[in-house]
Parts: C-alpha cells; structure tokens; sequence
C-alpha cells in the first residue's frame, strides 16, 4: 500500500505533469547543459481578474545563463563572409558587444545573461532550435505568470528567501539558482534579472498565443521585476514594456538590435511547448517575430 502511494505522490508532481517529465538537455557538440521542468496544466486568475486555462509545457529551470548564450554569440564567427547555408551556423549571431554589459559582474559561473534585446533573445531560440531539433521559444506572459505563481504568490515576507530584489542584491544580478525555487521547481522568476516574454505592452494578452503587436520591438515585455526593484515592484503580475532608456549609451547609428547598453537587469528564459509544432510552424513562428 506505502509503494502505491509513493509512486501516486510521485507521478502528481510537475516532473510527471500531464505525462511531461522534466528532463535535462546538453548543448549538442558541447558539455553545456540545461534543465527544463514539466509544467502541469492547470487555470488561473491571470493579473487580476481573467480566468484562464493553460495547457502542460516545459518552462527553463532557471534564467539562460552566459555559460549557454555565449556558444550562441561565439559559434563560427569568422571574420570572413561565407555563403549561406542551413543549420546552426547560417543564423546570424549578435554583434560584438561595444562596452561591458555586465558591468563587471560577472559571466562564468552561471551568472543570467543579460542586456540583450527582445529580438536577440528569439534568435538564441532560432540557433537552439538549428543545433537541438527542439523548438523553445520565450514564453508567453500568461505561461509565464501561471508558471511563476506555481498555484500561489510567494508571500512578501518571505520574498528574500526567493528573490535577488533591491533590498538584498547589493546592487548586483547573482548566479542563477541560489534562491529557493517555487513550488514547481523554478529559480528566480522573482528578481535577479527582469525575462522577456513574447508579448507586447499594448497588446491585451488574453490568450496563450502571443497576439498580434504592431510596433515590432520597442514595446516588448518584461516581468519578474530586478535585482534594481523594490519588493512592491517584483511579483507575479508586474509588467514592463522595453524602453528606448535601456539603450541610449549605444553610439551606433542606428542602434543595436542586439543589445540594451543600459539594461543590466534584463535577461530570458525559454519554454517549450508540451507537442513540437511542424516545421513549417516553426519557420512560420521565426519569421513572424523576426523578419
């Protein structure tokens, strides 16, 4: 009877969500790795007031860490043009950075990547995408909030045992993971740096598809609040559209679609949806957000 219910207990928890299990995917040709966690579905009150059902997918244990995008931004740069071809090394990789954006914080160890633009965040998607067969993508805002409450908020008195917030930062973004996680197992949705979602400020994100956006970039979504924010300013429900602010030290003419020169505390994490879509769906998916 003792085994029948350890093995129920077991498969009710988010690593068996909905037949989904959590698992860990390494980097091919690489020894970087990542982890992704089953996320059950479920419905939830998203914001304040709609009800809404989400489907089972798998969302990134933690932020994308410099230790994954650097591969992306270093993979076959050569200074050389070469014609293009297909597969990993035809995706355009982000320029070269023109000052520090980690302003001396920190890379190796497992610090988020951070300072990149909406656009280079789905590109690391793209390359992912090219070199695993997998599609991730970033997540939606109402994935991300159902996935960040996990079934309840973190209480605001005990927001520092999860959270890298103004009041405990030192004024600095921290290796990912070293804050509890939520109740499915995700580090640092509160905090730490601020994630790009799909959606767009003035669109109305009543559906787990990204709606259609007209101004393709400069009103890109942020959530989770900073490492830079008060505690009122970093739950579930707080949402950011991108500001032209974040970039203004880029001396390019025009700036960078790369990078935010002034936007330490913005970083991403990825999903992955429970069934692959097509590959014609996912052309489709990379050329709507990116050409």
């Amino acid at each position: 009877m003792r085994r029948l219910v350890l093995i129920s207990l077991l498969f009710s928890h988010p690593i068996f969500a909905q037949g989904l299990r959590s698992y860990e995917q390494t980097i091919p040709q690489t020894r970087v790795s990542f982890q992704m966690v089953a996320i059950p579905s479920g419905s939830f009150v998203f914001g304040q007031t709609k009800k809404v059902e989400v489907p089972a997918f798998w969302m990134g244990k933690t932020e994308v860490t410099y230790d994954e995008y650097q591969l992306f931004f270093e993979e076959s740069r050569d200074p050389e043009p070469k014609p293009p071809k297909d597969g990993p090394d035809a995706i355009t990789r982000p320029s070269p950075p023109y000052i520090d954006f980690t302003l001396g914080m920190g890379k190796v160890g497992g610090f988020p990547a951070n300072s990149m633009q909406q656009y280079a965040a789905i590109m690391y998607c793209k390359w992912l995408y090219a070199k695993t067969g997998v599609f991730y993508r970033l997540p939606t805002e109402i994935e991300w909030e159902y996935a960040c409450k996990a079934g309840a908020e973190i209480p605001s008195e005990k927001l520092p045992d999860y959270a890298w917030i103004q009041g405990n930062s030192n004024e600095k973004y921290h290796p990912v993971g070293l804050k509890k996680p939520n109740a499915w197992g995700l580090h640092d949705m509160l905090g730490n740096v601020s994630e790009w979602v799909l959606d767009h400020f003035e669109s109305d994100p009543t559906t787990t598809v990204s709606p259609v956006f007209i101004d393709k970039y400069a009103d890109a979504v942020v959530r989770g609040g900073n490492y830079q924010d008060p505690a009122n300013l970093v739950r579930s429900t707080y949402r950011l559209a991108a500001d032209p602010i974040w970039n203004r030290r880029d001396p390019q003419v025009p700036k960078s679609i790369w990078w935010n020169a002034d936007a330490p505390f913005v970083g991403f994490r990825i999903m992955r949806p429970a069934k692959q879509p097509s590959a014609a769906e996912i052309n489709s998916f990379f050329e709507k957000y990116l050409n």
